[in-house]
């Protein structure tokens, strides 16, 4: 992620434009000299022109995908309202499927599906993988309906949706609230943030997607905030989900259909994402989400 940071020598402030990028266990920064003592007005304008350098945004899609991202926005707007109630449930049960199957669960796409909308619970699963696609579709109608940006508050909320009766006992303190122990991800190099520093960093991501919501592709955005969120990692379980929730939210929000990751695809996601977390490359995951939206069957 970018921030600002101020070192005071002699009576005077420099201000440097610093990003951190995840190697292995420890994290490297790129620092931007933005000057010194400056006035607000010079220090906005100072760090816009800092992450243009640092965060090459502007350039990351072609020309060809923006006009593509454009007509696939167009067509979905054009989506008939007489079968959204349809699409709605095909999508959310798919979503809630590959979202939790992600993450280990084992109920079958129709399982899932018919527990959702049927309330047929399947005898041979267990009461937690019940309760966390129950919870995915709670939490999938919490975004839908969600009327304000994201927000410390309503990064909360959606993690208490959807972990609850999911915990073991001993994490049960930890719902709905920034992990006060430190976690671990199978198949890294690296570690997720420090407890101690991960109100921070979230706080540090959440004005970088205020300042930038308006102006980057909305693609390019839900791609950052879901890598930087999954890197941070600040819950002690449902990381994946929450993060694959607020991606899908900030494309909703801005007009465009959600995307929906495949658990087939698993380890393509995870490496594209990992690129991202430990190169700064995001290219790839940009490219991996285009795949998915041109892919998608049912747009919602």
């Amino acid at each position: 992620m970018v921030y600002t940071e101020i070192k005071e020598k002699k009576g005077n402030n420099y201000y440097y434009r610093a990003k951190s990028i995840r190697k292995k266990d420890k994290i490297k920064k790129k620092r931007v000299y933005m000057g010194k003592n400056l006035s607000k007005e010079e220090l906005k304008e100072k760090e816009k022109k800092a992450d243009r350098e640092l965060l090459p945004f502007a350039s990351i899609l072609t020309k060809k995908e923006i006009k593509e991202l454009n007509n696939i926005k167009k067509i979905y707007s054009r989506e008939p309202k007489t079968n959204k109630e349809n699409r709605y449930e095909a999508f959310c049960a798919l979503f809630t499927y590959n979202s939790t199957a992600i993450e280990g669960n084992t109920l079958t796409l129709q399982e899932t599906a018919q527990l959702l909308f049927e309330k047929r619970v399947p005898s041979s699963k267990s009461l937690r993988e019940i309760n966390e696609s129950i919870n995915h579709k709670e939490a999938f109608d919490y975004i839908l309906n969600l009327k304000e940006g994201i927000s410390k508050k309503v990064i909360l909320e959606l993690h208490g949706i959807v972990v609850k009766n999911t915990l073991k006992d001993e994490l049960k303190d930890q719902i709905g609230k920034y992990r006060t122990v430190q976690v671990y991800i199978r198949g890294v190099e690296w570690l997720p943030s420090k407890p101690k520093d991960i109100s921070k960093e979230m706080k540090s991501l959440l004005v970088w997607y205020s300042k930038n919501k308006k102006n980057l592709n909305p693609l390019v955005l839900a791609a950052y905030f879901h890598a930087v969120f999954e890197m941070i990692h600040p819950f002690v379980d449902g990381n994946g989900r929450v993060g694959r929730l607020l991606m899908n939210f900030i494309l909703h929000k801005s007009g465009f259909p959600m995307i929906n990751i495949p658990n087939k695809e698993k380890s393509v996601y995870y490496k594209s994402l990992e690129n991202s977390q430990t190169n700064g490359n995001l290219r790839p995951f940009v490219e991996f989400l285009i795949k998915l939206l041109h892919e998608e069957k049912i747009r919602f």
